[in-house]
């Protein structure tokens, strides 16, 4: 049994297929799991400091998510939303505090969504998950599938089924498939947006929670920029104090302009809470648009939008049951987000499984 990528809901896949008796290898293009899920771990101890991808999750109306949090013994704490926020209306007017009304729910993981990664990968045996490996074709016959790759210590490998965890514009684009997919499907895939794969995430440290003290959330709301929205980022116990704030740059500008956009970034964090803000232990943007194991070239060239669900077709076997996919935005269920991805990997895990019996060489 051949799962393709290591994000999340591949490696729940992988990890539910085990679980069911199923012989599996994981195949990730990139050099690290994880996909979206991508995380600042401290150069001394290891310890989680930041996400460069998503960060919330909301238990309350997460059945799924709250379910695995569970099973992985993972602790949740509520997102900072303490004292006023700050509004940033035009570049001409200072700033205003008011309070700036949070989601109710809305939790951050102990550990970040990387301790979902981390718990995923504890389950899997070693040499289940091969880095580095990217899938080039995939060529279904009566005894099975022949995947091909890239790499040449594995440049082709035999299952009876496979299940393709990419988000759905990748999989058309970078694995040719045989017999290829109807019409139908090819154009529902292209159409799809993948969640968030042209934002860009600005990540800073400081050596204490300032703007706390100040009275502030953290929280910004910006028609200025280049951060259209900011976030207290510290960890629960405030040792380790951050922010972070999605980019309202484009793709294509922030890459004209990528030696100042830092500090354009930190004359708003000035503009916001002051002198404090001007000198961080470090910062780090993360442009989801220049990765090309996330984001497809269909979606650079189109307007971000969040994906609806998708037609019942990419949630059907295909290549008569020898190929699933289970990329977050195939869910039926908060496509593209973190409860997304674990539904879709689960759900195409139960397909595999309910298909063993017709299919006795699966594994």
């Amino acid at each position: 049994m051949l799962v393709v990528g290591a994000g999340l809901s591949g490696l729940t896949a992988a990890c539910e297929l085990i679980e069911a008796g199923f012989s599996v290898l994981v195949l990730e293009a990139a050099d690290r799991a994880g996909g979206r899920i991508h995380s600042i771990k401290d150069p001394v101890d290891d310890a989680y400091l930041a996400d460069l991808g998503p960060t919330w999750v909301w238990p309350p109306y997460q059945p799924v998510v709250t379910a695995w949090l569970e099973r992985l013994n993972l602790a949740t704490f509520e997102q900072y939303e303490a004292g006023q926020g700050v509004v940033q209306s035009a570049p001409d007017r200072p700033v205003d505090h008011q309070l700036i009304p949070g989601q109710h729910g809305m939790c951050r993981i102990v550990g970040g969504p990387q301790a979902l990664i981390d718990g995923l990968l504890a389950t899997l045996p070693e040499g289940v998950l091969r880095l580095g490996t990217q899938v080039t074709g995939i060529h279904a016959d009566a005894d099975g599938v022949t995947v091909e790759t890239d790499s040449a210590p594995l440049p082709v490998v035999r299952a009876g089924q496979v299940v393709v965890a990419l988000p759905p514009r990748l999989v058309p684009e970078r694995i040719r498939i045989v017999p290829g997919p109807e019409p139908a499907l090819a154009s529902i895939l292209a159409m799809t947006p993948t969640w968030m794969a042209t934002q860009a995430k600005a990540v800073v440290m400081y050596d204490q929670p300032f703007w706390r003290h100040q009275g502030l959330s953290g929280r910004v709301a910006s028609r200025v920029g280049p951060c259209v929205e900011i976030h207290d980022h510290s960890s629960p116990d405030g040792d380790h104090a951050l922010l972070f704030g999605f980019l309202g740059v484009p793709h294509e500008q922030r890459a004209q302009y990528a030696d100042v956009l830092e500090d354009a970034l930190l004359e708003q964090l000035v503009a916001c809470f002051g002198p404090q803000a001007a000198n961080p232990l470090w910062l780090r943007i993360e442009d989801w648009a220049r990765n090309r194991n996330i984001c497809s070239e269909h979606d650079r060239q189109s307007d971000p939008a969040h994906p609806e669900i998708m037609d019942d077709l990419v949630r059907q076997p295909l290549l008569d049951g020898r190929l699933h996919l289970a990329g977050a935005e195939t869910s039926v269920i908060s496509p593209g987000l973190i409860e997304g991805a674990l539904h879709a990997g689960s759900q195409a895990a139960q397909a595999v499984t309910r298909l063993r019996s017709r299919q006795p060489s699966a594994d």
